[in-house]
């Protein structure tokens, strides 16, 4: 840690709120810095400005963890399926924590470095080969000294308990997060039982991240608080969800939506659901509280100022947000001018402005993972032949 800065674990144990950062490969995706569909983080080198710009946008908005743009940069995640990038994991790794540790000196923000799910294990490969592939990404993360270790976004526990296993050897903290709801893994591992495992191999912040909504991650992580204080460990909570509204979700998450993912702007949360959720994530005992996927810097906003009184300040981009509203006092219009008030904003209904579309959809429900066929990964590009079984059988879903 840089002179006169806490930690995480000296933060969480003092009872302190952290704020964590939002979701960068769908912000920098609509940016046109990301690829979707492989969601690779190859922007950390080919297109700096733009990730260093996303940082220092998240902190001003409140954010203390920054998070390095290593989302899916392990080489078997690099070289999937027709990805010819021409950059290593270890390139873009060093390049993300450079970016990260930049921006994070201009506030009070730490350095936190990710490694995700991988290809290799949705292909059953073995333990000793999935580990392998989380240690040498881990070599960067311990070159550059960042502040503590995030495993994030698993579906599998075992494929999390497998990565916290490598993390824990560095020594530094070990926050885990799993991208699962409150029906469990995608094997049915309830989030209690996950959690406990994470735990006892050696996280000391366990949580959730994407797939869902606030409430329903919120929910997700209360049950896995239940779990590890009836097994009588003791853990920190962590919560990054989607900036999307999910009720129809099924136990994928918002994968199996029809919208995902060039249709789910109608989802999107405001910022004042923002303020419900912080709240909620407050009252049930979590306090490293960020988000992932459709998140930006404004919800960000929202979490930072709904916790101020908690945090004894607020971010620096609140001089341009007046308090629920409260800068529409200088609207011209006086029917705006009306809305300068916490009531307005807490209550409104918004509307969607479709009127021929449905409040919510029927997720695909394939019901594939880890061990089916359909989830073997390759290294060529995914052929016409492929495709077009994939587009008759989606037909018959």
């Amino acid at each position: 840690m840089a002179p006169g800065k806490k930690g995480i674990l000296e933060r969480l144990n003092a009872g302190e709120v952290v704020i964590g950062d939002g979701g960068f490969v769908f912000a920098l995706e609509k940016r046109g810095y990301v690829k979707a569909g492989p969601w690779t983080p190859e922007a950390s080198v080919t297109h700096p400005e733009a990730v260093r710009q996303l940082h220092r946008e998240f902190l001003r908005a409140g954010s203390n963890v920054m998070q390095t743009f290593t989302f899916y940069a392990s080489d078997d995640k690099l070289e999937n399926r027709g990805q010819n990038l021409r950059l290593s994991g270890a390139q873009i790794n060093e390049a993300a924590c450079d970016l990260a540790r930049e921006v994070a000196s201009e506030g009070d923000a730490m350095v936190a470095g990710g490694v995700c799910q991988t290809p290799s294990y949705l292909s059953c490969k073995s333990e000793i080969e999935v580990k392998a592939i989380f240690k040498k990404q881990l070599e960067v993360f311990m070159k550059k000294n960042v502040d503590f270790l995030i495993a994030e976004y698993f579906e599998h526990v075992e494929e999390a308990v497998w990565a916290v296993e490598v993390l824990k050897e560095t020594g530094k903290p070990v926050a885990a997060s799993m991208c699962i709801g409150p029906d469990g893994d995608m094997h049915g591992v309830s989030p209690g039982e996950c959690a406990v495992r994470l735990v006892k191999a050696g996280a000391q912040i366990v949580g959730v991240n994407c797939h869902f909504d606030p409430m329903t991650c919120v929910k997700t992580v209360k049950m896995m608080k239940e779990g590890v204080e009836k097994a009588g460990l003791k853990a920190h909570y962590m919560v990054q969800p989607l900036a999307y509204h999910t009720p129809d979700c099924n136990c994928q998450g918002f994968i199996d939506l029809p919208e995902f993912p060039f249709g789910l702007e109608p989802r999107i949360l405001s910022r004042w659901d923002m303020h419900k959720y912080a709240r909620e994530a407050f009252n049930a005992g979590i306090r490293f509280i960020g988000g992932c996927c459709g998140f930006e810097p404004y919800h960000i906003r929202a979490v930072a100022e709904e916790l101020g009184p908690e945090r004894g300040f607020l971010p620096a981009a609140s001089e341009k947000h007046g308090n629920w509203g409260a800068g529409l006092e200088m609207h011209t219009k006086p029917w705006v001018r009306a809305r300068a008030r916490r009531d307005y904003w807490e209550n409104l209904k918004p509307a969607s402005g479709r009127p021929q579309c449905p409040s919510m959809s029927a997720p695909d429900g394939w019901g594939v993972t880890k061990g089916h066929t359909d989830l073997m990964q390759q290294k060529e590009a995914t052929s016409q032949d492929q495709l077009k079984q994939l587009f008759d059988r989606s037909k018959s879903h």
